[in-house]
């Protein structure tokens, strides 16, 4: 008998440390969320990439900055050339030196505008592209964490249900030990006794897989699993009543729709005409070579005797480029209303996959009375079957099929009532990004 109870407590221990252990390593759906997001490679790639294009973004202002360089060549001209000073043909061999600064600006440039508003388009559509990382991210952390918290809950109520197949067991084997029980009775408690030891068991496997598999999708390896406990906390599922969706998705495709009509108008510039300005100064320097009687004038000299300046107003108008302009004019129409059309499919998407998860809701809230209703009745039915089964009116096998009722019950009321906190917290995800 001290052998059945130290097997009676060694089971009810091992079952039950995981529970003992972790109270201080609790673990909330935001909890999980932010650091999902903060170990996320996809979503700091995503971060970097909109870094990158709000660098690599030119203002209009930038554009239109007048371009200057500066050249500079030396030359030898050899048997019959011009002399530079008297523009004379001799027959000579001269050295050349040439230098000069240009400075060139375009006034008026459409395609500058265009190509401006369009990269500040490409900003904030990459924020949002990040953003649907994001939402399709914490959409798959929400069901993973659920799945798990859905486990830890039937855990907790089988465990809570094997205290009384312990008393069962504890309260037969005394009876047995004093005759008052056939040992058969034993045999059958024993049976019902190793068989929920068994389910405990295997949820409490599967209860370690999932959350093993929730803190791989959240990257997180430096904790013990065993010590992890999922909180429901239905303070923060609120029931979604906005008709609003902010989507990022929808987002996005409107922003690619922008950013495809700026660069129709881009290509729209190209057949526009462009007014620059430009500015040039210029020098030069000659010697003749192999030359013992010629006389020139030093370099300091003729550097600012040569000396040219030019200004001007340059207006280039396109008139023809083999139709090549108006083929990209007609692409980039055809991809704009393309664009057009997708933000309608993702809008319809979104609002679809919203009705059916609020389908889902008003059915959970609809068996919700119906699963509390129900487990009233087994409450009731197990406590008469389990004093019919202490008087020994009925036998194991009828405590065991109504136990079961009731454990099934209970778990129903459970779920059905995390099944309403978890499609709270996807229709806020899904019509607002947000939990």
């Amino acid at each position: 008998m001290n052998h059945i109870k130290k097997i009676i407590i060694l089971s009810l221990i091992v079952v039950g440390s995981n529970f003992a252990h972790g109270q201080d390593a609790t673990w909330p759906l935001q909890k999980c969320i932010d650091k999902a997001l903060e170990n996320n490679i996809e979503i700091k790639i995503r971060q970097l990439e909109v870094k990158r294009i709000e660098k690599s973004r030119n203002s209009v202002w930038n554009q239109l900055l007048p371009n200057v360089s500066f050249n500079g060549n030396q030359s030898y001209n050899f048997g019959s050339t011009i002399d530079p000073s008297t523009n004379g043909r001799v027959s000579s061999n001269i050295q050349y030196d040439n230098f000069y600064l240009n400075a060139n600006m375009n006034l008026i440039d459409f395609n500058a505008f265009a190509n401006a508003q369009k990269n500040k388009i490409d900003i904030e559509k990459s924020k949002a592209d990040k953003e649907v990382i994001e939402n399709e991210y914490k959409l798959q952390l929400l069901d993973s964490y659920y799945q798990a918290l859905f486990t830890q809950e039937l855990l907790k109520i089988q465990k809570e249900q094997f205290k009384n197949a312990v008393f069962n067991l504890d309260r037969i084997s005394k009876e047995v030990e004093i005759g008052s029980k056939p040992k058969s009775d034993l045999y059958d408690v024993q049976l019902s006794f190793a068989q929920e030891e068994k389910r405990i068991l295997e949820t409490q496997q599967l209860y370690n897989i999932q959350k093993m598999q929730l803190f791989q999708l959240m990257n997180v390896a430096a904790i013990s699993i065993s010590d992890v406990i999922l909180i429901s906390d239905s303070a923060t599922a609120s029931t979604q009543v906005s008709t609003e969706i902010s989507n990022p998705k929808i987002k996005s495709a409107e922003l690619n729709y922008k950013s495809s009509l700026k660069e129709l108008s881009m290509h729209r510039a190209s057949n526009l005409p462009v007014l620059s300005s430009f500015y040039s100064i210029s020098s030069f320097y000659y010697k003749p070579l192999n030359q013992s009687n010629s006389s020139f004038e030093n370099f300091g000299n003729q550097i600012g005797n040569n000396k040219n300046q030019q200004v001007g107003v340059q207006l280039s108008v396109p008139i023809f480029n083999g139709f090549r302009n108006s083929k990209k004019n007609v692409s980039a129409k055809i991809q704009t209303e393309k664009n057009k059309l997708v933000i309608s499919q993702e809008q319809q998407k979104i609002e679809n996959q919203i009705a059916l998860e609020k389908q889902n809701q008003l059915n959970y809230l609809q068996l919700q009375n119906k699963f509390e209703e129900t487990l009233t009745y087994a409450k009731a039915s197990f406590t008469t079957t389990q004093a019919k089964f202490l008087s020994g009116k009925i036998e194991s096998i009828s405590l065991s099929s109504v136990k079961n009722q009731l454990l099934s019950s209970e778990y129903d009321v459970l779920k059905n009532t995390l099944q309403l906190q978890y499609i709270n917290f996807k229709i806020n995800l899904i019509q607002n990004n947000k939990l």
